[in-house]
C-alpha cells in the first residue's frame, strides 16, 4: 500500500468521524499530503529531481508529462486544500461535503498519475 493509500484512508477516516475538534483542517492536511505524496512518486518515475521544487514548479511542470486536464486539476485541488488548511478567522472551515468532493478528486488523481498497469 502506498504512503497518498494510507493517507487517504484516514483522511476518509477522519471525515467519517466528523466530531467536535480540528477533524476538518486535519482532513485537509492528511488528503493535501497524500496529493503531495503522489506527485513525489510520479516525478520519481517521469523526471528524477523535480520532486525537489517547490509545488507551484511541479504543478507548472506536470502539463508537460501529464495530459492538461489532471495538471489543471491536481493545481486546482491543491490550491483548495491548501486554503482550508489555513486559519482564517473570517472564513468557516469547509463542510464535510466540501472535503469529501476533494477527497474523491485526490483519489481519481492519484489513480490517474500512478503507475501505468502493466498490459496483458
Amino acid at each position: 500500500m502506498t504512503t497518498h493509500t494510507r493517507l487517504l484512508d484516514a483522511a476518509d477516516t477522519v471525515l467519517r468521524s466528523g466530531g467536535r475538534g480540528p477533524w476538518p483542517r486535519t482532513t485537509a492536511f492528511l488528503l493535501r499530503k497524500a496529493l503531495e505524496s503522489c506527485m513525489c512518486d510520479f516525478w520519481h518515475r517521469a523526471q528524477l529531481g523535480v520532486e525537489r521544487c517547490r509545488m507551484r514548479t511541479q504543478m507548472l511542470c506536470l502539463a508537460r508529462y501529464a495530459d492538461e486536464s489532471t495538471a489543471r486539476r491536481v493545481s486546482g485541488a491543491w490550491a483548495a486544500l491548501s486554503a482550508a488548511c489555513h486559519y482564517h478567522g473570517y472564513e468557516l472551515n469547509p463542510t464535510a461535503g466540501e472535503l469529501r468532493a476533494l477527497h474523491d478528486e485526490v483519489r481519481v488523481l492519484t489513480e490517474r498519475l500512478g503507475p501505468v498497469p502493466p498490459s496483458l
